[in-house]
């Protein structure tokens, strides 16, 4: 039996806002509903990713701002750098670990990313 990470909740404190920064570096806006009067969904997925994020109300009871270590993995660190510094991201310059390539940012609340080159094995 598989067990797939497929959906990872982010604490916001503006969902607009929030949902404004991720789909401006280019995550897709899957759902936005609002079953109820406490809660609105918001379901945000990364390009070519398996696991999304949803932000919201009423859906966790974390501070927002408290996330820390999550991490996307891509082919090129420094293109991924360059489009969040385009889209008026602060991400750090490209640094190489040994482990792979990484820029840093964080969203508006300081939820903090990581975004991973993998390195080249032979």
């Amino acid at each position: 039996m598989d067990w797939k990470i497929e959906l990872i909740a982010i604490p916001v404190t503006d969902v607009d806002r929030a949902k404004d920064f991720y789909t401006s570096i280019g995550f897709n806006a899957d759902h936005d509903h609002s079953p109820s009067d406490d809660v609105r969904f918001v379901q945000l997925t990364p390009p070519g990713s398996g696991c999304s994020i949803c932000i919201g109300t009423g859906l966790t009871e974390a501070a927002p701002g408290s996330v820390e270590g999550m991490q996307m993995v891509v082919a090129d660190a420094e293109q991924a750098y360059q489009q969040l510094v385009a889209a008026g991201v602060e991400a750090t310059p490209v640094k190489d670990f040994g482990w792979g390539l990484f820029t840093f940012f964080a969203d508006p609340d300081g939820n903090r990313w990581a975004v991973q080159q993998l390195p080249k094995y032979d």
